[in-house]
C-alpha cells in the first residue's frame, strides 16, 4: 500500500483501532466508545462525527 510523504510526521494512516463512534440523538452529538470495555471516552463538541473512527449501527 502505497503511503503519503512525508513519513514519521505524526499523522494516522487507516482506521483508529479498538473504538467506535455513536450518535446520540437527544443532543445530536457523537460519542466515542471503547470497544474492549465499553465505556464512552470523548464527546464530540460540534454535531459532526469523528473522522476515522468506526460508527456503530
Amino acid at each position: 500500500m502505497a503511503t503519503n510523504p512525508p513519513s514519521g510526521d505524526g499523522h494516522r494512516n487507516g482506521a483508529v483501532r479498538e473504538r467506535s463512534q455513536v450518535h446520540n440523538p437527544v443532543n445530536n452529538r457523537w460519542t466515542k466508545r471503547d470497544t474492549n470495555t465499553g465505556l464512552f471516552i470523548d464527546q464530540k463538541a460540534d454535531d459532526k462525527p469523528f473522522k476515522g473512527v468506526r460508527k456503530e449501527k
